[in-house]
């Protein structure tokens, strides 16, 4: 099936659950996770009007940005290596995944202008997947202070692999409470406005919990 096709049915669901809870679809952002598809299905994507784009390894990253470029706006969005910063932070205009000072520090350092960074918390408490336990998450970002090239613009989680829909929502509704909490602090370096979460199984139900970036790899642009 066309991209162009599947980001129409997207955007209709999207549509939908925004309207279920009172929000404005204009403020939820599709990022397509081309990690899995070859550099023209990129294309494709971007050429059907999707702005985001979403890759975890450096080299599929760089691969991809041989052919587009800045077109769309990067987002690295998987596990990073401290060793690959290097490779990476002048093509990405967010990095989804600090979880640790030592990435922060390689980030701070090689950036010449501040890196928007979601902090990612492991709300699933699930050992397989990385992040800030939810308990520690607070006092992490107010540590981030001390670099200055980093900014926290939102907090990323990945649901448990689950058919339980209360079970996901639970996780996402434990997200955007933590969000709600960290702006309250109205720390200067961490406006924490967004909200990353959500993929092709349950990104309805991460709408309705209050994502504003959206990871869709599988139901928009295919394995």
């Amino acid at each position: 099936m066309k991209v162009e096709n599947n980001f129409a049915i997207i955007k209709e669901k999207i549509a939908a659950a925004c309207s279920k809870v009172g929000r404005n679809p204009k403020d939820v952002n599709v990022i397509a996770v081309t990690k899995y598809v070859s550099n023209e299905r990129a294309l494709e994507a971007v050429d059907a009007g999707i702005q985001h784009l979403g890759e975890n390894r450096d080299d599929g990253l760089l691969s991809k940005w041989e052919i587009l470029g800045n077109r769309p706006v990067w987002h690295f969005i998987g596990t990073l290596q401290t060793r690959k910063v290097k490779n990476i932070l002048d093509k990405v205009s967010y990095i989804h995944s600090l979880d640790r000072h030592s990435l922060a520090k390689e980030i701070d350092k090689r950036a010449t202008s501040p890196m928007k960074c979601f902090v990612q918390v492991n709300m699933s408490g699930e050992e397989s997947k990385h992040g800030v336990q939810p308990e520690v998450a607070i006092e992490f970002i107010k540590e981030l202070e001390r670099y200055s090239n980093i900014q926290i613009v939102g907090l990323m989680t990945m649901a448990p692999l689950t058919q339980d829909k209360q079970v996901i929502r639970h996780c996402f509704r434990k997200l955007k409470a933590l969000q709600d909490e960290i702006r309250r602090l109205h720390l200067p370096h961490a406006p924490c406005t967004e909200l990353s979460m959500g993929m092709s199984n349950d990104y309805q139900i991460a709408v309705e919990e209050g994502a504003t970036y959206v990871r869709i790899g599988t139901a928009l642009v295919g394995e």
